[in-house]
């Protein structure tokens, strides 16, 4: 059956009563974090598709405070797990104890089992633990023993990282860094806005303190709303078109064959899909445009993209291959 006009305008009636809920949440936000709007936009966009979430910067760019503020503004439970080289992927999942009283064993369940999960430094622990993540990332359950637990919805994990060079890092597997939605590059604030942090944060005053202005249930509506808004065919037809052009870029004629090692996933199209639907939603509307998914692309494309030695040769990164694919496929 077509979608008509009509159709339209009443999902975009719906997407605005929800988006209230959410304009609260940044507000609440930017009491703590200065700047940073796509930053904070772009983790609402997980929240809202269903997404996990890695953060990249420098330390000391606030990128634990930014999900922290995220968690504590949502009446939900939060457990903050920090990653280092000595931690166990029991320390995450949980583990059996010995009753020595009775002889049997009980599970003791581990941080996971939450609705927001910060992974503080991800890449501080080795691989095996940072594999510990991964059932309960794509399968939203966790297996203890012999025993399967599911996870209370909503869950997503938001994990931040350094970058790969600094000491003591550990690269993420290509397997984990798949399961997140977006990877967030997080930047320097501009002059004016390290003023304003210097003033907001001057020790007399103390920190601001985050409220908790939504719940989960704001969120699960929200995220019924996002499955309404209208995508239309030649929109879906671009975001095919986006990822094939990163894995046949000669097909469309693009310089950039000898710069790809391996190219996006379906599980790209996907989230394309979804972080497009969440932009429109942010912007007020209930249908989906070509900008939207322009605007996404590069945070769910940038760790699916795996660049080639030629590329790293010349100093190319993914960020490069996905700009040079979003500046020369036709835009419907």
């Amino acid at each position: 059956m077509p979608v008509t006009h009509s159709d339209v305008q009443q999902v975009g009636e719906l997407v605005r009563r929800h988006y209230e809920h959410f304009d609260r949440l940044l507000a609440e936000i930017r009491r703590v974090i200065v700047g940073q709007e796509q930053l904070l936009k772009k983790m609402l966009v997980g929240l809202l598709a269903d997404g996990h979430i890695l953060l990249e910067g420098v330390p000391g760019l606030a990128k634990t405070t930014a999900v922290a503020c995220l968690a504590r503004a949502i009446r939900t439970k939060f457990q903050r797990i920090q990653f280092t080289p000595d931690l166990l992927p029991a320390d995450i999942v949980g583990t059996q104890v010995f009753q020595p009283r009775d002889g049997t064993f009980v599970v003791r369940k581990g941080p996971i089992f939450a609705n927001l999960v910060l992974a503080d430094e991800i890449n501080r622990a080795p691989a095996k633990v940072q594999s510990a993540l991964l059932e309960a990332m794509q399968e939203r359950q966790v297996t203890i023993g012999d025993q399967t637990f599911p996870l209370d919805t909503p869950f997503l994990v938001m994990a931040t990282q350094n970058p790969i060079e600094q000491e003591g890092t550990y690269p993420l597997p290509e397997a984990q860094v798949d399961r997140f939605m977006l990877k967030l590059l997080v930047d320097y604030p501009s002059r004016a806005e390290e003023r304003q942090i210097l003033d907001r944060m001057a020790p007399q005053r103390g920190i601001p303190q985050v409220s908790e202005v939504i719940g989960p249930n704001e969120v699960m509506e929200a995220r019924l709303v996002l499955d309404e808004i209208y995508v239309d065919d030649r929109v879906k037809d671009y975001i095919v078109t986006l990822v094939h052009a990163t894995r046949a870029p000669r097909e469309f004629d693009l310089a950039i064959a000898d710069w790809i090692e391996y190219g996006a996933s379906p599980r790209a199209s996907i989230y394309l899909t979804r972080g497009a639907r969440a932009m429109a939603f942010l912007g007020g509307r209930g249908y989906v445009t070509p900008q939207d998914v322009k605007d996404i692309a590069p945070d769910i494309l940038r760790h699916r993209v795996i660049v080639s030695y030629e590329a790293e040769a010349e100093e190319k990164t993914s960020d490069d291959v996905v700009r040079h694919v979003l500046d020369h496929v036709p835009v419907p």
